[in-house]
């Protein structure tokens, strides 16, 4: 099954891509951390991203899909994935379609996780994540076991700048203008799945569950 999580920040998508990945048996591929490791790794589109994020602006779409076709060219994915984080524009999503239809089948579903503003704010507002291999806890929601570090690998946790009180209202308006076009992209290709992203996390996976069922 190949499936796309869309949703704004600090709803979860990730999470949920996770256990999605498990109960599929294919790979999560979220382009956050596949930029980190680009960077990491020192290769050309790497190098270019790491241009623009510190100076701290998006990284623009050829570059981003480009490490994307790169990831989907690897023979894990050959029996599907689960994309989170991409596509953030119709320009990708057109880019995505093209680019699956030259190497196999295209998407099964897409599925966009839905919650309200007041409980993304409190949501990101406490999120921390690992230097080392990226995890994310909450201060409140999911609290690492030792405060401070990481309960997968001891890496330090710390607070992203664009998760302060005075960033989130930013990047949740940026994220609604960028999202309503492909939402309605992929409602039109009869692809959409709306879920409720309140509740368990258990709870929200049931939810998609029956989405793609």
């Amino acid at each position: 099954m190949r499936v796309v999580m869309l949703g704004p920040p600090g709803a979860g998508k990730g999470t949920q891509a996770r256990l999605l990945q498990e109960a599929l048996g294919v790979p999560q591929i979220s382009t956050g951390y596949m930029l980190r490791e680009a960077q990491h790794n020192g290769s050309t589109l790497g190098r270019e991203a790491r241009r623009y994020m510190e100076a701290g602006q998006l990284v623009p779409d050829e570059v981003v899909i480009g490490l994307v076709e790169e990831r989907l060219g690897a023979a894990d994915c050959s029996r599907g994935f689960v994309l989170d984080g991409f596509p953030r524009t119709v320009l990708q999503a057109r880019a995505l379609e093209r680019l699956l239809e030259s190497i196999g089948p295209t998407l099964d579903a897409v599925v966009a996780v839905e919650v309200p503003q007041d409980e993304l704010v409190r949501r990101l507002s406490g999120r921390l994540v690992c230097r080392r291999c990226a995890s994310m806890f909450h201060a409140d929601l999911n609290p690492p076991k030792q405060p401070g570090h990481c309960d997968r690998c001891g890496g330090e946790l710390y607070q992203r700048e664009d998760d302060r009180p005075d960033r989130i209202a930013v990047r949740l308006d940026l994220h609604a203008r960028e999202a309503a076009p492909v939402e309605d992209y992929y409602r039109a290709a009869g692809l959409l799945r709306a879920v409720t992203g309140t509740g368990g996390r258990d709870d929200v996976f049931g939810r998609i569950k029956a989405c793609l069922a």
